[in-house]
């Protein structure tokens, strides 16, 4: 035989080798796809039915009690494990009023985990809401509240210049043994401060972290009045304060006379 006709049959038993095992290999993989969808098919099948039967929640709510949390959860269809919508589900424990975010998973076969994460409450907002610690304004309420939170007021929408100014200006009188209790921000967007000694400080519509330390700087040497207590101190000035004292009530004169 000629050696190219030798050599171009040799190539072509290689050729119809590698087709055939292609070939097999390709419906290996097919027929396995089917069995694999049909064995899916089948088990969902049998399992459309599967029901919620535990509720698991975590994170450790310190003011939602666990048992408004499971109310608000089964306001869902949990008839059937597959088809519960877990959006649905988060939403309906977002509702809460002091749950800040929550994440819901799936756990085969029976039961759905809830993780909650309540709003850390930092300070009373208008007297009837509250600020978290972001500075985001919520509606809520608890016994469990601390009675000392300090008071913020100002306007909608100015919860967290309000929060973020209270910071800062409560941590320089903190420094100089000075507690701030309230803050105000009126319409105009002018500062008031109250401190725990009864002291209010009018700061006015800017530079009011200079215009505190003036007042930090300056309160030491105020002279204190046997008659009078300070009442209110106008720092709106670019220098210089004035001050205005309201009468000692006679039960405080009284204590100080038998000190």
């Amino acid at each position: 035989m000629h050696p190219l006709l030798e050599k171009a049959l040799k190539i072509k038993q290689q050729l119809n080798w590698s087709l055939i095992f292609g070939v097999s290999f390709f419906l290996v993989v097919v027929i396995g796809l089917v069995q694999l969808t049909t064995g899916i098919s089948d088990w969902l099948v049998e399992n459309k039915d599967a029901q919620i039967k535990q509720l698991t929640v975590q994170g450790h709510p310190k003011y939602t009690d666990e048992t408004a949390i499971i109310k608000a959860i089964k306001k869902a269809d949990l008839s059937s494990f597959f088809e519960l919508d877990v959006k649905h589900v988060q939403q309906l424990v977002q509702d809460l009023p002091w749950v800040a975010t929550v994440s819901v998973r799936k756990q085969w076969p029976d039961t759905i985990q809830v993780y909650v994460v309540e709003h850390e409450v930092v300070a009373h907002w208008n007297s009837d809401l509250l600020l978290n610690q972001s500075g985001e304004a919520f509606q809520a309420s608890s016994d469990k509240i601390s009675a000392d939170l300090p008071q913020l007021f100002g306007p909608e929408g100015s919860e967290q210049e309000a929060w973020v100014a209270f910071k800062q200006l409560d941590e320089m009188l903190r420094v100089n043994s000075l507690t701030l209790k309230s803050l105000a921000l009126s319409e105009r967007f002018s500062w008031q401060l109250w401190l725990d000694n009864g002291v209010r400080l009018n700061l006015g519509r800017k530079d009011k972290a200079k215009r505190v330390q003036r007042f930090i700087d300056v309160y030491p040497r105020m002279k204190q009045r046997e008659d009078a207590q300070i009442d209110t101190i106008d720092l709106r000035y670019d220098t210089g304060l004035a001050v205005s004292y309201k009468p000692v009530q006679e039960e405080q004169l009284q204590n100080k006379s038998k000190a």
